[in-house]
């Protein structure tokens, strides 16, 4: 049964896949928010006739480190464009043996370890929402979302698992040996530098957010493998984007044919019951 709200899907292209191509009859469109500029231009198409906007994390030419991604403005223009839904791609680093690089996992939890990012839209300011919003965080992704991704990549035969927990680190180096033995023993599965704040304000904007994380390799934890570097990481993330790319393009067509009327009606909700606002 088609969802009777118009379904428009945000995809946020990360580290190895930002490739405009996967849209047809694309046009670019910047545009301001109330938090500064996106990252890069939205780029406006379709795949298979589902409405798509597309955006570059890091910016087209991977010029903004992840400390310094716009994430509230990246959230917000998405919204404001329509979207319902935002499905992100990242790159990360395998914390377990069973992850192995070019293993693609559906994370369903995360841990945060920024330091430096803004993570709420309320903040306070004139130009912002009114009020201050406590945000729930005990399901951070859109389940139903999560559980279509991980059907298609069954599908096309890519291993895939089914649930994860991603450690944010604030970056832009990589850990240190002691600090990825320590993550490991938190519990987290794998790494990166972006899922936090971007998970969060999703929710707070009241959109399905699910991500599909890419392992490139085995961070620094695994004794007797090559420690990260930047060149294998490059490698893998190439092999990756076309699993990645392969993926969207089945599920995004499958999504659109769902019923969201619920999923996004609870969504809006929490995201206004969250929010205190000022005592007049």
């Amino acid at each position: 049964m088609a969802s009777s709200v118009p379904v428009k899907i945000g995809i946020i292209g990360g580290s190895g896949l930002d490739d405009p191509d996967i849209l047809e009859g694309r046009t670019e469109r910047y545009v301001d928010t109330p938090y500064g500029k996106p990252s890069d231009a939205l780029i406006l198409g379709k795949i298979k006739n589902v409405e798509c906007v597309l955006l570059a994390r890091h910016g087209r030419q991977h010029t903004i480190m992840p400390s310094n991604v716009n994430f509230r403005a990246n959230i917000w223009a998405l919204r404001e464009e329509g979207c319902t839904h935002l499905v992100a791609t990242t790159a990360c680093g395998s914390l377990r043996e069973e992850i192995q690089p070019g293993d693609i996992v559906i994370i369903d939890q995360f841990i945060d370890r920024t330091t430096k990012r803004h993570q709420t839209l309320y903040d306070g300011q004139p130009t912002s929402p009114p009020g201050v919003s406590h945000i729930p965080m005990a399901e951070p992704f859109c389940n139903k979302t999560r559980e279509l991704l991980v059907e298609v990549a069954r599908s096309l035969g890519v291993k895939c698992h089914v649930r994860g927990t991603m450690l944010t680190i604030e970056g832009p180096r990589f850990s240190s040996r002691a600090e990825s033995l320590m993550f490991r023993q938190w519990g987290a599965d794998v790494i990166n530098m972006t899922t936090v704040p971007e998970v969060v304000l999703a929710k707070e904007a009241g959109l399905c957010y699910a991500s599909i994380a890419m392992a490139t390799d085995y961070d620094c934890w695994k004794e007797h493998e090559e420690v990260v570097c930047v060149d294998n990481v490059l490698k893998t993330m190439k092999e990756n984007a076309n699993k990645a790319s392969s993926i969207l393009l089945t599920a995004i067509p499958q999504i659109s044919q769902m019923d969201w009327t619920q999923t996004t009606k609870n969504l809006k909700s929490m995201a206004q019951s969250s929010i205190m606002l000022p005592k007049h």
